[in-house]
This record gives C-alpha cells, sequence and structure tokens, in this order.
C-alpha cells in the first residue's frame, strides 16, 4: 500500500508528512526511523487506554486496570487492529 493510499484509508489529512514516512520506516532501512515516534506513540496509546478504562470501569482496582490495558495495547492486539484497517 502506498503512502497516499494509506492516508485515503485512514481519512486523515497529515500536516506533516514527513512524520509519516518516518512513522513507516524501519532501523533496518535508515538512521531517520520510527524508534523515537514508537517510544512517544506507546506513552500516548497508554494514556488513552488507561483513562478510557479508568472511566468505563469504576469499580475495578488498578491491578486490574493494569492487566486490562497490558491486554489492550499487546503487540497481538495492535497488530489485529493495524490488519484491519
Amino acid at each position: 500500500m502506498t503512502q497516499q493510499a494509506l492516508i485515503r484509508r485512514l481519512t486523515y489529512k497529515f500536516v506533516e508528512t514527513n512524520l509519516l514516512t518516518q512513522a513507516l520506516t524501519h532501523r533496518s532501512y535508515s538512521a531517520q526511523n520510527n524508534e523515537r515516534l514508537e517510544y512517544l506513540g506507546d506513552g500516548a496509546l497508554n494514556f488513552i487506554i488507561a483513562n478510557q478504562l479508568y472511566k468505563r470501569f469504576p469499580t475495578l482496582d488498578e491491578g486490574d486496570l493494569s492487566r486490562l490495558r497490558a491486554q489492550l495495547v499487546k503487540e497481538a492486539t495492535i497488530s489485529e487492529i493495524a490488519i484491519s484497517l
């Protein structure tokens, strides 16, 4: 899939397309790769999921919330979502 096809599929207009290119670049291909963006994205995703779980499940304790969040943000789950896109 080309970058333009991905943009159309996501129905999102990227302001800085160079960041999209970087996000899609593996470190074996270029020194300008997605590692730092992945670090930032992982933190943002964890926060967003934690916030939603906290709101949706007010009676769960932090241990249960942590386990549920871990299940949702693990590689296999994220991979399934990415493939479906």
